[in-house]
């Protein structure tokens, strides 16, 4: 199946500075790829050149199907694009600055009607539709850039910090949305400084920096790939008393305790069973048994921080 979202040795210079080297990325319909990265690392180019705005100085991208340079009003129509400066016209009231914009993608007055009204109140905004933008908090115009790019239902959503400036109640809100919107078999792309929004989010991962991609994969792989293995913790209801001596060679002991056991194992679905059936055979009752939990920010800081890219990431 031909992703929604293609790139290949993607490339943008400006002058001596080269932004974008060399990206190759696939979003296929129904997947979240969270695009991370320091500031000036190039994620807002790469959305920039995604969108048709900025021409790559090499390489190609097409979005639904539409070269991004060659079919460029084919892919404003197709994308939704919530930027980092919103440009929204705070002298205009909601429903009318919805309306103007809807009409540009050439939504009929009743549907437009229709779609303003389900998601000013899918965002929490209804109650305010009737006033002028320059009095909304910054939350709030965040929620309203959203609904700007959802007017025309995208195939393709473009993400730069959804959850920016909201509180956590609307930031939860817009995320559940995402998800949703998702399932509606969109690909979209979310630039975020968010990791725990990217890991909730995410079905794949690309970390850029200096312009090029330097890891890529799902949070799950990645975690892997530069953590090693899962780590597992066990607690019991009785003290160790030397158990940890008999556990299986293939369990590797990370820590201890009176009566709890952090061991990492390559193969938890097998090994951990029989840890349970050794605990029990030798009269331990087990507590709780469960993976311990690695970020993605340990994933994204060694990254970040390593001389040389991932291999295969790029």
């Amino acid at each position: 199946m031909d992703a929604l979202v293609a790139t290949h040795d993607l490339t943008k210079q400006f002058r001596a500075l080269t932004a974008v080297e060399g990206v190759n990325l696939a979003v296929q319909a129904g997947e979240v790829l969270a695009l991370l990265g320091p500031n000036g690392a190039g994620k807002t180019t790469t959305i920039r050149m995604l969108s048709s705005i900025l021409a790559p100085t090499r390489g190609s991208a097409t979005v639904a199907g539409y070269d991004v340079v060659r079919h460029a009003e084919g892919v404003r129509a197709r994308i939704g694009l919530l930027t980092e400066h919103h440009g929204l016209y705070t002298r205009m009231r909601a429903e009318d600055y919805l309306l103007f914009f809807g009409r540009i993608y050439n939504v009929s007055d009743a549907e437009l009607r229709e779609r303003i009204g389900t998601l000013l109140e899918r965002y929490d905004l209804q109650d305010a539709a009737a006033l002028r933008l320059g009095h909304y908090s910054k939350g709030m115009r965040q929620k309203l850039a959203l609904v700007r790019a959802l007017l025309h239902d995208p195939q393709v959503l473009l993400l730069d910090e959804p959850t920016s400036a909201m509180d956590p109640s609307s930031a939860h809100m817009v995320r559940e949305s995402i998800a949703g919107l998702r399932r509606g078999n969109r690909a979209i792309i979310v630039c975020t400084h968010n990791l725990h929004e990217a890991e909730l989010l995410a079905d794949k991962i690309a970390i850029i920096r200096k312009g090029r991609i330097i890891a890529r994969g799902s949070p799950q792989a990645l975690k892997r790939r530069l953590l090693g293995d899962p780590i597992m913790e066990v607690h019991l209801a009785q003290q160790l008393n030397g158990l940890h001596e008999n556990l299986p060679d293939d369990v590797v002991i990370m820590a201890r305790g009176e009566n709890w056991l952090r061991y990492q194992t390559a193969d938890p679905d097998a090994v951990n069973p029989r840890i349970i059936r050794s605990l029990q055979d030798n009269g331990f009752d087990v507590i709780t048994l469960a993976e311990v939990e690695r970020s993605l920010e340990d994933v994204y800081l060694q990254v970040v921080a390593a001389e040389s890219p991932l291999e295969g990431a790029s």
